[in-house]
């Protein structure tokens, strides 16, 4: 694993880095992203052997605190960064506390403010979720000839603005083919194909946690299930608890400090005489 100087100047070991990412497309390589947002889910991906993993900025510390080798990059929200010196911030903190890059959906003057000051930073095309009403709904995006070329600029646009990578949501496969070979930027596929230097997916669609699988994931496990299984353990255990109380049947003998007899008549003697007053 390569060694690194992080963003406070000490040393680490990361899975991978930026200019590991970026030569992936010349390698032949494909890497695993999956998201993380506390530090069992971080352990669970560097155990995994998953390289990268994507969290809310705020969520950093705890997804650092559980892997301090894997390849964080920190989702900069719409609702915190409002101007780019906000953005600017934002991702600042984010690498302060541990992240090795930043994804924003945010313009491209923004992306432009971040790659000025050598901050990597992450694009996102395709459907983008909080801006699905401009898609109208849920859809994938590319495609018509003609939103794929719309598309197609706006992987030009981003490359030319400064950024390294970019998150492909929901674009054709045959159309990500085609941008894949073209583009200079890591293409990192959320439901866009195989197509791609990154393979992306959510780790509660990994582990069967979501309550509806899309269609572009795959569930490898069924987590709800055990969920499930301990909400309802949970639920008999405290019914059972409740009855024992209810009946007097808790706390049993040896479930209770005990006194020497001869301490406890002493005590009761002392009591009775008023002598303790």
């Amino acid at each position: 694993m390569p060694r690194i100087l992080d963003y406070n100047g000490r040393e680490a070991v990361r899975t991978v880095t930026v200019a590991d990412i970026v030569a992936l497309k010349s390698q032949g390589r494909r890497l695993a992203q999956v998201t993380a947002s506390t530090s069992a889910e971080a352990a669970a991906a560097e155990a995994a052997g998953i390289e990268m993993v994507v969290c809310m900025a705020a969520a950093v510390p705890a997804v650092r605190a559980g892997s301090q080798r894997i390849f964080v990059t920190a989702a900069i929200d719409f609702a915190g960064a409002v101007t780019t010196d906000d953005l600017l911030r934002d991702a600042l903190a984010a690498l302060g506390a541990g992240a090795d890059a930043v994804i924003t959906a945010r313009g491209l003057d923004g992306v432009r403010r971040l790659a000025h000051e050598d901050i990597p930073v992450m694009g996102h095309l395709g459907f983008v979720p909080k801006k699905s009403t401009l898609f109208g709904g849920v859809r994938a995006v590319g495609r018509t000839a003609s939103e794929a070329q719309t598309l197609w600029r706006r992987f030009q646009e981003l490359e030319e603005a400064g950024a390294f990578a970019v998150e492909c949501e929901l674009i054709p496969a045959q159309v990500m083919r085609e941008i894949n070979a073209r583009t200079g930027l890591a293409t990192i596929s959320l439901g866009s194909g195989p197509h791609a230097d990154v393979q992306f997916l959510f780790t509660s669609d990994i582990c069967g946690e979501s309550e509806r699988i899309p269609r572009h994931a795959r569930a490898y496990a069924d987590l709800a299930a055990l969920h499930r299984q301990i909400d309802e353990t949970r639920v008999r255990a405290l019914t059972a608890f409740r009855d024992d109380v209810a009946r007097g049947a808790f706390p049993s003998d040896g479930e209770t400090s005990r006194i020497e007899p001869t301490e406890l008549d002493a005590f009761v003697t002392s009591l009775e005489s008023g002598s303790m007053d």
